[in-house]
């Protein structure tokens, strides 16, 4: 699966360590990765719905990251297609959305 980088935490990281409480930072990450769990799955194609129960989320570096990815072993060929199928997205679909609300929560946070 794709990595993502955040450009800028430096900045971001010594405004919140002035502004806001970890614990704050802390309920955003778990709040928008569960949001993001429930579009995910929400976008699954469904023939039996493993796919679907396969997208877990989880909780890393002690709250401050929010993983959400399927654990079935096809997940990767729905995603992104094959030569012989096309791609149904349903995980990059709901990153995109989540991003710009997990921004703007975060964006509350620092004012």
């Amino acid at each position: 699966m794709p990595k993502i980088k955040v450009v800028g935490i430096e900045k971001l990281q010594a405004k919140l360590k002035k502004n806001v409480q970890l614990k704050d930072v802390k309920r955003v990450v778990r709040h928008n990765g569960k949001e993001m769990q429930v579009k995910a799955q929400r976008n699954a194609p469904v023939d039996t719905g493993t796919l679907k129960r396969s997208i877990g989320l989880e909780i890393t570096d002690a709250g401050m990251s929010a993983e959400v990815e399927p654990t079935a072993e096809y997940a990767p060929y729905v995603e992104l297609g094959t030569r012989f199928m096309e791609a149904q997205p349903y995980l990059k679909p709901a990153f995109n959305e989540q991003k710009e609300k997990f921004k703007a929560d975060m964006k509350k946070l620092v004012k």
